[in-house]
């Protein structure tokens, strides 16, 4: 197997970007939420770009496989927090609209690397 340049990968690419939106979004939750949903969306959006970096130095698909579907899981659990900060009322419908179709195209593009990378 050739290793992938993460840096290369449009799912990585996409993952930085989110990383910076989020930090942005997530300094307007209240202060309340420091230590909560603020403190785990940043990790879990970190996650995503992190894993599939960490993925790219693994001597087999099927380890770098294992990877991206953690790298996936997390998109999946920052979904859930945005879904949160909805219910919450924390984020406005444009806002939250934009970020859900956002990670949707994101979790869509990396199960289909995954399977592309799976034959």
């Amino acid at each position: 197997m050739k290793r992938h340049n993460f840096k290369k990968l449009q799912i990585w690419q996409e993952a930085i970007e989110l990383i910076t939106e989020n930090y942005e979004f997530t300094n307007t939750l209240p202060d309340y939420e420091k230590f909560g949903l603020r403190s785990q969306m940043n990790r879990c959006c970190v996650s995503i770009a992190s894993n599939i970096s960490e993925g790219t130095s693994k001597r087999s698909n099927k380890h770098f496989i294992k990877y991206l579907e953690d790298s996936l899981g997390s998109a999946f659990e920052w979904e859930t927090q945005l879904i949160v900060c909805k219910n919450l009322n924390f984020i406005s419908e444009n806002k939250f609209n934009y970020f859900e179709e956002k990670i949707q195209k994101l979790q869509q593009k990396t199960s289909n690397f995954i399977n592309k990378i799976s034959d």
